[in-house]
C-alpha cells in the first residue's frame, strides 16, 4: 500500500478520534449545563415543628419517612457551624469544582490497598449529590457521585450547596438537618450554638448512627475533639477557645429528647391533623409555661398530706384570647393517670359559676345593694325537697347581693336562680362558652347556681375573660395572633355594665371578709377579679383571678374523684392562683379592669343594712347603679328606737339571738350589723369553727389532744372569757372530749359569738 495512503489513513483517524472526543466533551458540557431534574432538590415533606410566641421550640414530629426535619436558611445558620462542618467534612469546598481530585487520588490509594471502599474522599457536594441522588459505595457509585456534584456545581452556587448539604445532612436519631439536630441534642436553634455543639454535630456527619451522644457520649466526644483540633488547625478557633468547648456537656440537658407543654402540644398536633406538616408558632410563652409547671408542682406537694394529688392551670390573654400556659397535671410522665388534662376534663367548678347568674340578675334589675335573703328555705323540686346550705352552715339574714356574691353565700344564689329561671341562668352560661353543660335545664334545677354542672377549666378562664372584654364572649386561640389581625366580633352574652360591676365585687376585699375572713390569698398589688368554687365533698377545688389583661383559671384535686381532706378553694386552689397570677404579671402587665363608672353606672350613697339611701342614722357605703335603678327612697329600716327588720328576717333574727351570735339582750341594730356589715369588724370565733369535726388518733396522749381557742373583732383583746357547754374556761386551748359540745365566747364589751363542734 502506499505510504501516502497509509499516511492518509492515519490523519483520517486521528481525525475521527478528535471528533468522537470533542462530541463526547460537548455531549457532556450540554449534559452538566442542562437544567436539574425537576424535583431532585425537593424536600420531603417535613413533620410539625411546635414553637411558643417567641419561636422557643416546644415540640416536633416526625416527617413521614419518620425524621425529624426542619429547614433553616443559611444566612440563620450560626457561623461556628459553618466553619466546623467544613473543616470536617470539605476544606477546600470554595476551591474547587464539585470534586477535589487531591482528596479523590488519596482515597483511591486507600481503596487500592485495602481492596475494597474504605475512604471516599467525598467534597460537600459529592455527599448533597449522594443524598439527591443515591447511588452505592462502589467505584461505579463514586463515578455516579462526582458526576452529579459537577452538575450541581454548574447549576448552583456555593452558598445554595451548602445550604441544601447542611439541611440535608444525617445526624443521628432521626434528625435530618442541623437545625434538627440542634433541637434534637441541645433544645437550642441552629442560629445560635457554642463552638462545643458545632463542632460535635460536625463530629456526627462520618457516623451520625454509631456516633451520636444518645447511643455514645464517649465517641461523640471523640468525634468533637476532633474537629475542634481540625478548627484549630485551620486558625478558626483559639486552643483556649477549643479547651473551654471540650469542656462543655455532650447534652445541652438530659430532657432535650423530650418536648415542652406536653398536654398543650399533644392537643396541637391532633388540632393540625389535617395539615400535620411544617412550622407552627402557637401562642404560648414558654418561660410562664415552666413557671406555672413549677407552681402546680408545688402545690400537689404542699397539700399532699391533705390528700390532694393534682393540679391544673390555664392563662388566657384577655385581648387575643391567646393561650399563654397550660398545665394539665403535674407530670405528663407519671404512670399513673399523668396524661389526664384537667385543663379540658370536665368537673363541677361549684361556687365558680355564681358570677355569671349575678351578672345576669344586675341585667334583670337588680343591683349590688338588692337585699337577697339568707335565710333557711326549702324548695320543692321534681326530685324532692331542696334545701340548700351555706358552707359556713350557717344563715346570714339579710344581706346585700356585693356581701353575698363576694362571700360566696349559698343561699341568695339560689333565691336568685329561682326568681330568674334556671333555664335563663342555662342559656346565658350556654351563651358564655359552656358547652360542657349538655344537659337540660329541668336535669341540673337550682343546683346550677351552686355549680352541679359539670364543665372544663379552659371553659371557666373563657368565661372570665368575656366578663374581663365587657360582657363579650369571644373563642379562644392557640396560636400566635399576627399584629395587625382584626379582632373577632364575637357575641354579647352579659351588658358592659353588669359584667363591670361583678368585676368590682370579686375585687372588694371588703366584701368578701365575712365569708373569707381578713387574711387570705386574694390580696394584690393591683386589680384582680377572683372567684372560688368548691364541689361537693371536696372533691374539686377551683379559683379564678381575671384582670384587666389576662385571666388565670387553676383546679385543685384528684383525677380519680377521691375527696380531698377539707381542703377548699381558698386554702387549696386559692394559693396556687395568688402564685400564678403573680407569676403571669412579671411577664404580661396585668392592666386595669372595666369599672362599673366608665360602663355607665353611677354612684350613690346607701345603707350597707337596708341597701336604700342612707340617712344620718345608718352605717353607709357608696355603691354603683344603672341610671335607671339607683334607689328612690331613703332607708326607714333605721329608726330612732333601732332597727326595724322586716317581718321575714324576724325568726332569723330570734333564732341567731338564742344561737348566742348576739348579746343575750338582743339588740335588733346589732343583729342587722353583725350579719350584713362588710366594713365593721364583726366579732366572732376564728378556732374552732362551726360544724367542725374532730377525730382524736388511738393512742394520742390526751395533754396533746387540744384546739387553740382564737376570736377576732369587737374588743376581744380585753376581757375576753369562754364558756364550754356553759361552763367557763380558762386558757386559750380546750381538750378534746367526745360528743357534741358548744363554746361560746364573749368580749369585754358584751358581745359574743358561739360555734358549735363534735368530737369522734
Amino acid at each position: 500500500m502506499p505510504r501516502g495512503s497509509d499516511g492518509g489513513g492515519s490523519a483520517a483517524a486521528v481525525g475521527a478520534a478528535a471528533s468522537l472526543i470533542l462530541l463526547a466533551a460537548a455531549l457532556a458540557f450540554t449534559a452538566l449545563s442542562a437544567p436539574l431534574p425537576p424535583g431532585l432538590l425537593r424536600m420531603p415533606a417535613p413533620g410539625l415543628v411546635l414553637l411558643d410566641r417567641a419561636g422557643l421550640p416546644l415540640r416536633s414530629t416526625r416527617a413521614a419517612d419518620g425524621t425529624l426535619r426542619r429547614w433553616i436558611p443559611l444566612a440563620e445558620i450560626d457561623p461556628d457551624l459553618l466553619a466546623a462542618f467544613l473543616a470536617v467534612e470539605d476544606r477546600r469546598f470554595y476551591r474547587h469544582p464539585g470534586v477535589d481530585l487531591r482528596a479523590l487520588a488519596r482515597a483511591a490509594l486507600s481503596d487500592l490497598r485495602a481492596r475494597r471502599v474504605v475512604a471516599g474522599g467525598s467534597t460537600v457536594t459529592m455527599q448533597l449529590a449522594r443524598l439527591v441522588h443515591p447511588s452505592g459505595r462502589t467505584w461505579l457509585g463514586k463515578a455516579e457521585q462526582v458526576w452529579w456534584a459537577m452538575r450541581l456545581e454548574r447549576r448552583l452556587s456555593k452558598q445554595a450547596i451548602l445550604e441544601q448539604y447542611l439541611n440535608r445532612v444525617p445526624l443521628g436519631q432521626g434528625a435530618v438537618g442541623v437545625e434538627a439536630a440542634a433541637a434534637l441534642y441541645f433544645g437550642a436553634h441552629a442560629t445560635d450554638v457554642s463552638l462545643g455543639q458545632a463542632a460535635l454535630l460536625a463530629g456526627l456527619a462520618r457516623a451520625p448512627s454509631a456516633d451520636n451522644a444518645f447511643v455514645s457520649p464517649g465517641r461523640a466526644a471523640t468525634r468533637r475533639y476532633e474537629a475542634l483540633a481540625r478548627l484549630v488547625a485551620d486558625g478558626y478557633a483559639s486552643p483556649r477557645e477549643a479547651g473551654r468547648a471540650r469542656a462543655e456537656p455532650v447534652l445541652a440537658s438530659g430532657e432535650a429528647r423530650g418536648f415542652r407543654a406536653p398536654h398543650f402540644t399533644t392537643l396541637a398536633a391532633e388540632w393540625q391533623e389535617d395539615s400535620p406538616r411544617g412550622t407552627i408558632r402557637t401562642s404560648l410563652d414558654l418561660p410562664l409555661q415552666l413557671a406555672l409547671e413549677a407552681e402546680v408542682r408545688h402545690t400537689v406537694e404542699t397539700l399532699a398530706r391533705q390528700g390532694a394529688g393534682q393540679a391544673a392551670a390555664v392563662v388566657l390573654d384577655n385581648a387575643t384570647g391567646e393561650v399563654l400556659a397550660w398545665v394539665g397535671s403535674p407530670d405528663f410522665w407519671a404512670d399513673t393517670a399523668g396524661q389526664v388534662d384537667m385543663v379540658i376534663s370536665p368537673r363541677q367548678p361549684g361556687s365558680a359559676l355564681k358570677p355569671f347568674l349575678y351578672a345576669l340578675a344586675f341585667d334583670r334589675g337588680y343591683t349590688a345593694a338588692s337585699i337577697l335573703p339568707d335565710i333557711a328555705r326549702v324548695y320543692e323540686t321534681s326530685t324532692g325537697p331542696y334545701r340548700p346550705r351555706n358552707y359556713d352552715r350557717r344563715f346570714h339574714g339579710p344581706v346585700r347581693a356585693r356581701e353575698a356574691l363576694a362571700s360566696s353565700y349559698n343561699l341568695p344564689a339560689v333565691g336568685l336562680a329561682d326568681a330568674l329561671g334556671v333555664e335563663s341562668l342555662l342559656h346565658v352560661l350556654h351563651e358564655a362558652g359552656f358547652t360542657s353543660l349538655r344537659r337540660s335545664a329541668e336535669y341540673y334545677g337550682l343546683g346550677l347556681s351552686l355549680g352541679n354542672g359539670d364543665v372544663t377549666l379552659l371553659e371557666l378562664a373563657n368565661g372570665y375573660r368575656a366578663l374581663a372584654a365587657g360582657g363579650v364572649w369571644r373563642p379562644w386561640r392557640w396560636r400566635a395572633a399576627a399584629p395587625d389581625e382584626p379582632v373577632e366580633p364575637g357575641r354579647r352574652i352579659v351588658s358592659a355594665r353588669s359584667a363591670a360591676l361583678v368585676l368590682d365585687v370579686l375585687e372588694d376585699p371588703v366584701a368578701r371578709i365575712p365569708g373569707f375572713g381578713i387574711e387570705t390569698p386574694f390580696d394584690f398589688p393591683f386589680p384582680v377579679a377572683v372567684k372560688t368554687g368548691t364541689s361537693r365533698h371536696f372533691t374539686d377545688n377551683w379559683a379564678v383571678g381575671a384582670t384587666g389583661s389576662f385571666t388565670v383559671a387553676v383546679w385543685v384535686g384528684n383525677f380519680n374523684g377521691r375527696p380531698m381532706d377539707g381542703v377548699s378553694g381558698v386554702s387549696g386552689a386559692g394559693p396556687l392562683l395568688h402564685r400564678a397570677v403573680l407569676a403571669v404579671a412579671r411577664r404580661h402587665s396585668p392592666g386595669a379592669l372595666p369599672t362599673p363608672g366608665a360602663a355607665g353606672a353611677v354612684p350613690v350613697r346607701i345603707c350597707r343594712l337596708s341597701g336604700l339611701r342612707a340617712t344620718a342614722r345608718c352605717p353607709s357605703a357608696v355603691e354603683w347603679f344603672a341610671p335607671g335603678v339607683v334607689p328612690g327612697r331613703d332607708c326607714d329600716w333605721h329608726q330612732p328606737g333601732g332597727v326595724a327588720l322586716p317581718a321575714e328576717y324576724a325568726e332569723w333574727a330570734e333564732q341567731e339571738a338564742t344561737a348566742g351570735v348576739v348579746a343575750p339582750d338582743p339588740d335588733p341594730r346589732a343583729i342587722a350589723t353583725a350579719a350584713t356589715t362588710a366594713t365593721d369588724a364583726r366579732f366572732r370565733i376564728l378556732s374552732p369553727l362551726d360544724g367542725d369535726v374532730y377525730r382524736v388518733p388511738a393512742g394520742v396522749d390526751a395533754r396533746y389532744a387540744t384546739v387553740a381557742l382564737r376570736a377576732a373583732g369587737g374588743t376581744s383583746a380585753r376581757g375576753l372569757r369562754w364558756f364550754v357547754d356553759g361552763q367557763p374556761h380558762a386558757g386559750s386551748r380546750w381538750a378534746l372530749e367526745p360528743g357534741a359540745h358548744r363554746i361560746r365566747a364573749v368580749d369585754g364589751r358584751g358581745d359574743s359569738a358561739s360555734v358549735r363542734v363534735s368530737v369522734q
